[in-house]
Order: structure tokens, then C-alpha cells, then sequence
């Protein structure tokens, strides 16, 4: 479990070696906001693990203020999308060796309607909006995820991206701030039509463990089923800008 409260991740790994009886589960600092911790997790990772068998992209942060990581970035995009892309590729050996494994993106049906705007990825120069950040950052999950299945195709490492579905959990603690009456809505009883995270876990799990599901990388998911992305996440052309550029920001020169 790579995670950037230690505290609560521990918390969260008692539960699952109780729950299981299993006790081997380790839990280790990341924070996906900063490119040194990154860095310094997949050195620690590659030096003492022996298999890597599925990457499950799991972070995110939804419609905060303007906010910059520690290396500039909006961070949005700097977390939802630039912080899986270089974990990604520097755990890539460890995947490749541990074929077949997977990689497993989670992003939104927030992605439709998004738009990569390779101009000002970072919202410096236009007004910032904290839903199109967010829209931008989820449609880089679906670029990032059919980008790196084209790329490694015939390795044996397979990639999906996924909507896990409206889920009752902390991810939207900054809705209020921006869209009070939605934030209304979603503290009323509709809550109980969104999903437990138990519920919400399920495609992604579906996506991690489906046997014979390597036919179908570089696909989308939701509810359990492939989808079809929006128009924009099928556009190869821009899949192939943000990873060069994706590659660029983060000071990646050696890429899969």
C-alpha cells in the first residue's frame, strides 16, 4: 500500500490483516504531489521486491482551489495524471519482469467533455476552473492508460482505465467550496443512491483480476463491462503529445 497519510494507511492495513488473516501487507510513503517521493519510493520498491504482478492508479484529487505541487504543477493534473505517469514508468522493469501483469488507471465519466489543453496545462494564462481541471486530468488517465498499452504491446504487461462510479467517500470534500447547491445535493438522501466503496471497488478489481482480460488492453471500463471513452480519449495523435510532454515535465528521458 503506497500512501501519503501513513497514519491512516496503517489504520486501513491492521484492518485488512484482520479482516484476511493476512499478514503481509506493507504499507510505504507516497505522495504523488512530489516527484522526489516518487523517486524515492520506486528506488526503495525496485530494490526489495521481487514481483510486481498489478499497478492499481488509484489516487485523485477532485475540484480543489488552484493549488501547485512542490515541482509546480496544477495539482490536479499534477497528481491525477503526472504522478501515476512517472510511477508508472519507473516501476515498468518490475512489471515487464512479472509478466503477465497489469496496470490498472482509475479515471471518470468526468473525462467526457474534457480537453487537454497542451497550450496551458496548468491553468496559468486561462481562468482557472476547478471542474475542467479536473475533466482535463481524468481524459489524461484514459490518453496515459491506451498510450501505454500501445506502447507495450507484446511485453505482457496489459493497462485498462476505468469509472469506478459515484462513491461515497472524502473525494469530494472540495465540491461544496465551488458548487454549493451540488454539494447540497450530494449531503441529501441521494447519497444513498452512490455507491459503498466496497461497491465502488468492484470494476477495478474486475480490471486487476479478470482472467483473459489481456485482449482487451488499453480498453476502458465501467460497471463490471468495457465502455466505449468519449471521441477525446480515443485520439491517438494527443495520446502520443501528453506522453512526450508528460515525459518532458517530469525530466523522463527513457520511456517504454
Amino acid at each position: 500500500m503506497a500512501c501519503r497519510d501513513l497514519t491512516r494507511a496503517e489504520s486501513a492495513a491492521d484492518e485488512i490483516r484482520q479482516s484476511t488473516g493476512n499478514g503481509n501487507v506493507v504499507v510505504r510513503h507516497l505522495d504523488l504531489a512530489s516527484l522526489y517521493s516518487i523517486r524515492q519510493f520506486t528506488k526503495e520498491f525496485l530494490e526489495t521486491e521481487e514481483r510486481l504482478d498489478i499497478l492499481i492508479n488509484n489516487a485523485g484529487v477532485m475540484m480543489c482551489p488552484r493549488w501547485l505541487t512542490e515541482d509546480g504543477f496544477e495539482t490536479q493534473f499534477g497528481v491525477n495524471h503526472l504522478g501515476h505517469f512517472l510511477l508508472t514508468n519507473l516501476l515498468l522493469p518490475k512489471l515487464k519482469s512479472s509478466a503477465p501483469s497489469r496496470v490498472v488507471t482509475v479515471s471518470s465519466i468526468a473525462h467526457r467533455g474534457g480537453h487537454v489543453d497542451f497550450d496551458d496545462l496548468f491553468f496559468s494564462r486561462r481562468s482557472y476552473s476547478s471542474l475542467e481541471s479536473y475533466k482535463q486530468s481524468k481524459l489524461a488517465n484514459i490518453l496515459f492508460s491506451g498510450e501505454l498499452a500501445r506502447r507495450l504491446k507484446g511485453t505482457g504487461v496489459s493497462s485498462f482505465s476505468l469509472h469506478p462510479g459515484v462513491i461515497r467517500t472524502e473525494l469530494g470534500r472540495h465540491v461544496h467550496g465551488w458548487f454549493p447547491m451540488l454539494g447540497t445535493l450530494l449531503s441529501l438522501p441521494s447519497l444513498l443512491l452512490m455507491k459503498t466503496p466496497t461497491q465502488g471497488s468492484q470494476t477495478t478489481l474486475y480490471c486487476a483480476l479478470t482472467p483473459g482480460l489481456e485482449q482487451l488492453s488499453g480498453r476502458y471500463f465501467s460497471d463490471c463491462a468495457e465502455k466505449e471513452t468519449s471521441p477525446e480519449g480515443r485520439d491517438a495523435v494527443a495520446a502520443r503529445r501528453l506522453w512526450e510532454e508528460s515525459a518532458r515535465l517530469v525530466g523522463l528521458r527513457d520511456t517504454c
